[in-house]
C-alpha cells in the first residue's frame, strides 16, 4: 500500500505543480481542478446510486462544473443565481422522474454533491486568481501534502488515542499532532526570501499551517462520514494507494476555502 502512494504522488504531485506554474495564458490549473471535480462527483454520486438512492447525477456533474469554472465567467455569475437555478430546475426534474417514491432523497444528495465538491473546489480557482495566487495555491498543496503525509506516518509509528475511532479508526492524535508540525514548517518556508514568498510573518505563517491543518483534517473526516454512510472502503480505483479522486482531494477541498478566506480578510 505504501509502495503504491508513493508512486501515486511521483505523478500526481509534479503534474499539480506544472498546472499551477504554468496556468497562464492558458488556465491549466482551473482545467485539472475541473477534471478532479468531475470525476470526485461522478464517485460521489456512485456510491450514492450504489446505496439504493438514484440522484440526478448528470445534473449534479454539469453543476459542480458551473461552480468550478464559475470564477472564469466573462461577466460575474452570482454564487446566489448559481445555487438558484440548480435548486429551481433539480426540484422541476423530479416531475419527470420514472420513480418517485424517494424522488426527494434523490434531491437532497444532488444538492449536496454540487455544493460539497462543485461550489467549494470553486475556491480553489478562485485562490488561483488572486495577486500571488500562484502561491497561494502552493501553499494550499504543500502545507495539505505536509499536513496529510506526517500525520501518516507518525500516526503508523506512535498512534496509540484514536481522533474519531466511529468516523476513521485509523486517525490518531498523534498523527494530528505530527501533521501540524509538518504543516506549520512548510508554511513558514512561505516566509523566506525565494519566488513563491508571500506576505506574511512568521505568527501568520504559523496561524495559517495550524488552520490548514484544522481544516484539512475535518476535510479528511467529512469524506470518511460520508463513505461509512454509504458502505464503501473508498470512494473509488482511480489512484492506487489513495482510493478514488475524492479520497485524494478531500482535504484540499477545506484546504482551498480556508486560505482563500485567509488571503484576503488576514494576510
Amino acid at each position: 500500500m505504501l509502495k503504491k502512494r508513493v508512486i501515486t504522488a511521483l505523478w500526481a504531485l509534479p503534474l499539480a505543480i506544472t498546472a499551477v506554474w504554468f496556468d497562464k495564458p492558458l488556465p491549466w490549473f482551473s482545467v485539472l481542478v475541473a477534471v478532479c471535480g468531475l470525476l470526485a462527483a461522478f464517485e460521489f454520486y456512485s456510491l450514492v446510486t450504489a446505496s439504493k438512492v438514484t440522484p440526478l447525477t448528470y445534473f449534479g456533474i454539469v453543476w459542480t462544473l458551473l461552480f468550478i469554472i464559475s470564477p472564469h465567467f466573462a461577466v460575474s455569475l452570482p454564487t446566489s443565481l448559481l445555487l438558484t437555478s440548480a435548486v429551481l430546475i433539480s426540484l422541476i426534474r423530479l416531475f419527470f422522474l420514472a420513480h418517485k417514491e424517494q424522488a426527494f432523497a434523490g434531491w437532497a444528495w444532488t444538492m449536496g454533491g454540487i455544493l460539497y465538491i462543485g461550489w467549494l473546489l470553486g475556491y480553489l480557482v478562485a485562490l488561483r486568481g488572486l495577486d500571488d495566487g500562484r502561491n497561494w495555491v502552493f501553499l494550499t498543496l504543500f502545507t495539505t501534502f505536509a499536513y496529510d503525509t506526517m500525520a501518516f506516518f507518525t500516526g503508523r509509528t506512535w498512534g496509540k488515542h484514536q481522533l474519531a475511532p466511529r468516523i476513521s479508526p485509523s486517525k490518531t492524535w498523534e498523527g494530528v499532532i505530527g501533521g501540524i508540525i509538518g504543516a506549520i514548517i512548510i508554511s513558514l518556508f512561505f516566509i523566506l526570501p525565494t519566488p513563491l514568498s508571500l506576505d506574511m510573518n512568521w505568527q501568520q505563517a504559523i496561524l495559517l499551517g495550524i488552520l490548514v491543518s484544522i481544516f484539512s483534517q475535518l476535510g479528511d473526516l467529512v469524506e470518511s462520514l460520508f463513505k461509512r454512510n454509504m458502505g464503501a472502503k473508498d470512494s473509488g480505483r482511480l489512484m492506487p494507494g489513495h482510493g478514488g479522486i475524492l479520497d485524494r482531494i478531500d482535504s484540499l477541498i477545506f484546504a482551498g476555502v480556508t486560505v482563500y478566506y485567509y488571503a484576503i480578510w488576514i494576510a
